[in-house]
């Protein structure tokens, strides 16, 4: 396994049928919100394993295939383009600065309360999709959340 990070990773919207959508903490910067978020852990990593296994990893809420929830969690077939950001470069082999997201959906019963990865995310909230999208610090997340209606099912 390479020592860098992939600079290919999956955003994925956990939200219920209210569009009302999940945002943890990041713990290595107490001012950022977001969507859960990861890099494929190998190159030939299919998208929506990197998916199940970043949202299992970092909210407990299992839609691995053949678990209750898998069949809620949606490519969204978008993907976005962006520059990673200076204080997380080091993470990536040298000259990488770039990384492409793809966009996908959880669709949850409800407001659940997520296990989070202590190590990665300290606090986790519920807004309505407007709130959320106004909360996230990164563009590309609001943006996504403010596609919701038209991907909620």
């Amino acid at each position: 396994m390479s020592p860098f990070k992939i600079p290919e990773s999956v955003l994925v919207v956990i939200y219920t049928r209210a569009l009302d959508v999940l945002l943890i903490q990041r713990a290595d910067a107490d001012d950022f919100w977001q969507s859960v978020t990861g890099s494929k852990d190998h190159e030939d990593e299919p998208l929506m394993r990197t998916a199940a296994r970043e949202v299992h990893e970092e909210t407990g809420f299992d839609c691995r295939p053949g678990s209750a929830l898998a069949t809620q969690l949606r490519d969204w077939h978008l993907q976005n383009v962006y520059e990673i950001y200076p204080r997380w470069r080091a993470r990536y082999a040298p000259g990488v600065t770039r990384n492409t997201e793809h966009l996908f959906g959880l669709c949850v019963p409800e407001r659940m309360a997520p296990l989070l990865a202590p190590r990665e995310h300290t606090a986790w909230r519920w807004l309505s999709y407007r709130d959320a999208a106004d909360a996230c610090f990164s563009p590309s997340n609001a943006e996504a959340i403010l596609l919701l209606p038209q991907f909620a099912s």
